[in-house]
């Protein structure tokens, strides 16, 4: 059955809202880039993976009465097949830029390394970064660019520390040398325990706030392996004791409705570990509340 026979059977689905859409508010990218991973697997099937999944999701909210109505320009694939970070940077940057005149852009990838492209594709200097992460990403590039460093590099580049924001950082899951670093640099970090404690939205709320007054624009980096990995398997690096799934949903609809939140990436999502659909219907999910949040800018 088609988008089409579905639609008029009465089933219109978030998929009806997608496609080729050029004047669109909000765009979509696909950047499944794979290489120089920490841990190895299949991110680069992440972006056929969200776009499949898509049909099965209604447009309608019921807890809110709402109707999804966001037209949804599909810009395709940055072709990343076996590209470093190193070389897939120039591709990335330049097709988030090509869309910066958009309210929102969506990089769905891929590794976390498509970070730090996605932002300079919005400009470095005008730029705050907060990421959802159960991880600092500040592991040293003197050996390279991977999924470990994208912050690093951003330090590194000229970003000062305190435009940039994380949230979710897992016990046990990163070192006292990566804390030192984030504190030196000036860079404002929210682990998990508060995170459930306060609510991961109220904790995101008080970081957008404190970002948008210090720039221009911010880019969010979902690296969905924050959640709990109970909740979601679909990630390498995803723990136990991570956020719970539906404060993530929580969240992203703040973060969507924030009008300083200019691009967002999706990272670290392997369908290749899937059980029973979660991964992708948690991706699905995260992409309507992502919406709801944007359609409520008002």
């Amino acid at each position: 059955m088609t988008l089409e026979d579905s639609e008029a059977l009465g089933w219109r689905s978030v998929a009806n809202l997608i496609g080729d859409h050029p004047d669109a508010p909000v765009a979509v990218i696909g950047a499944g880039l794979n290489e120089r991973s920490l841990t190895p697997g299949r991110c680069d099937l992440g972006p056929k993976a969200f776009r499949a999944v898509l049909p099965r999701f209604s447009t309608y909210d019921v807890e809110t009465g709402r109707e999804l109505q966001t037209r949804v320009h599909d810009a395709g694939d940055v072709v990343l097949k076996a590209v470093t970070p190193a070389d897939g940077f120039g591709p990335i940057r330049e097709a988030m830029s090509a869309h910066g005149r958009r309210a929102l852009t969506v990089l769905v990838g891929g590794n976390n390394a498509i970070t730090r492209p996605g932002l300079h594709g919005l400009g470095l200097e005008r730029t705050a970064l907060l990421t959802l992460d159960a991880h600092f990403d500040l592991r040293d590039t003197d050996q390279g660019l991977t999924n470990g460093n994208p912050v690093q590099a951003l330090l590194e580049d000229g970003l000062a520390g305190e435009r940039i924001s994380q949230v979710g950082l897992a016990p046990f899951a990163n070192t006292r040398r990566a804390h030192e670093k984030a504190k030196a640099a000036g860079i404002s970090v929210r682990a998990a325990g508060e995170c459930r404690e306060r609510g991961l939205a109220a904790v995101v709320a008080e970081e957008l706030d404190r970002l948008s007054a210090l720039a221009e624009v911010i880019y969010v980096d979902f690296d969905i392996d924050v959640i709990d990995r109970s909740q979601w398997p679909a990630s390498p690096g995803a723990r136990p004791g991570g956020v719970w799934v539906q404060d993530f949903f929580d969240a992203t609809r703040v973060i969507g409705a924030c009008p300083k939140v200019k691009a967002v990436d999706l990272t670290e999502y392997d369908p290749s570990l899937e059980i029973g659909d979660l991964g992708s219907l948690t991706v699905g999910r995260w992409f309507c509340e992502l919406l709801a949040g944007f359609e409520a800018r008002g």
